[in-house]
């Protein structure tokens, strides 16, 4: 299953230790400016000792980073599939306190 067009690819900003943040989103309208941005921050988080990932790129955003050359700068994450009963980009949340299962 593809993420819908409507999608918004997100940004996180990956730790040595493999921590993750949240950045920010990006449309589902990719240009060569969002490229630009993504490189500088990825540059930035280079700078730091850090990384980015982009999970659920749209193709066209996936296309634009090959045609730039920067698909082995910037990480962007394959398509996953969605698990029976799960929906794409539907992320469990765990509780502190939470019983393991």
């Amino acid at each position: 299953m593809q993420p819908r067009a409507d999608t918004a690819a997100t940004v996180f900003l990956v730790a040595d230790d493999g921590s993750e943040l949240v950045v920010g989103r990006v449309g589902a309208r990719a240009d060569l400016a969002v490229v630009d941005t993504l490189a500088r921050i990825a540059l930035a988080a280079r700078r730091c000792g850090c990384a980015i990932r982009v999970r659920d790129a749209s193709d066209e955003l996936r296309g634009l980073v090959a045609l730039a050359g920067l698909a082995g700068v910037l990480a962007l994450e394959p398509h996953r599939e969605a698990e029976l009963g799960e929906q794409v980009g539907i992320e469990e949340v765990v509780e502190p306190g939470d019983a393991a299962v």
